[in-house]
């Protein structure tokens, strides 16, 4: 009786200073080590709901196999995210300066994006479950340089559906969604489908893999092509329906502040025709407010 009675009081003792010893300020919402994707920063939305600010850059070389015989797209962009309640969020994903360099054939070119935003709604947060579900809707507005193939059709939608999952420090996370011009001469329709797996294993080392895919749903009435622009550039193909372009990828993020993360993604293509896609280099960096 007497050992059984040492045994609790020590039990006791040591659960009191394991708890006291527990740093202040820490909790146990499994989101704060989750990160946004990097790659495909267009149309891989994150179901993440916060306010933040994301400059991004992006160098991505054109397959020699491509009618301009490569060369490359260089974009400078901001994307922006208002958290106007723990749910719901206004995003702002497409807008930027876009430097094209053909290699043969069309001459450099210089011009702004088209502009696209939307909002979004955590539909499903389960806080025990470590999962959340988050649809939204954009629109994109052709606002754009037709030097740089923006500013053509007449606008489109973009429905899509994100989740996350958490398994500990392992996080799942996977977008899709259809693309849908008002004018379906001007541009093609196209599904878009997103996986990132990452795993946190310190908060300036989260290195993931990532693969990303847009499947042209019609053809349109503009150039003659059997491939479509994945995501920057919707070129109305006129011989793309039913292609789908794929890419894998790999990168890393670092969470340089409790508020800052800069993040590197480079991705490769691997479905023929290559088209516009031979590999890309992706380089962000978020600041959330």
């Amino acid at each position: 009786m007497k050992f059984m009675t040492r045994k609790l009081k020590f039990f006791i003792l040591t659960t009191g200073l394991g708890l006291a010893f527990v740093p202040q300020g820490i909790t146990q919402d499994w989101k704060e080590r989750a990160i946004d994707p990097v790659a495909n920063p267009l149309f891989f939305e994150s179901p993440l709901i916060s306010s933040q600010v994301r400059p991004l850059f992006v160098q991505h070389n054109i397959h020699e196999d491509f009618l301009t015989g490569g060369g490359d797209v260089r974009v400078y962009a901001r994307q922006l995210r208002w958290a106007v309640s723990e749910r719901l969020a206004i995003i702002a994903t497409k807008d930027g300066y876009i430097d094209f360099n053909p290699k043969t054939g069309l001459k450099h070119q210089e011009g702004w994006a088209d502009i696209g935003a939307g909002v979004k709604y955590a539909l499903i947060d389960d806080q025990e479950a470590n999962f959340i579900l988050t649809p939204g809707v954009k629109f994109e507005f052709p606002t754009g340089s037709r030097r740089v193939f923006q500013g053509n059709g007449s606008g489109e939608w973009d429905v899509f559906l994100s989740a996350m999952k958490g398994v500990g420090d392992f996080h799942a996370t996977a977008s899709a969604g259809v693309r849908l011009p008002n004018d379906l001469g001007d541009e093609t329709a196209q599904a878009h489908y997103s996986l990132q797996l990452d795993y946190f294993a310190c908060r300036y080392f989260i290195p993931f893999v990532t693969a990303n895919a847009f499947t042209v749903l019609n053809d349109a009435d503009q150039l003659p092509l059997k491939v479509e622009g994945y995501d920057l550039i919707n070129f109305g193909s006129s011989q793309a329906g039913g292609r789908t372009q794929a890419t894998v990828g790999v990168g890393v993020r670092g969470r340089l502040l409790k508020n800052l993360d800069l993040g590197f993604a480079y991705e490769v293509g691997v479905t023929k025709p290559y088209g516009l896609f031979d590999d890309r280099y992706t380089v962000d960096l978020i600041l959330r407010f």
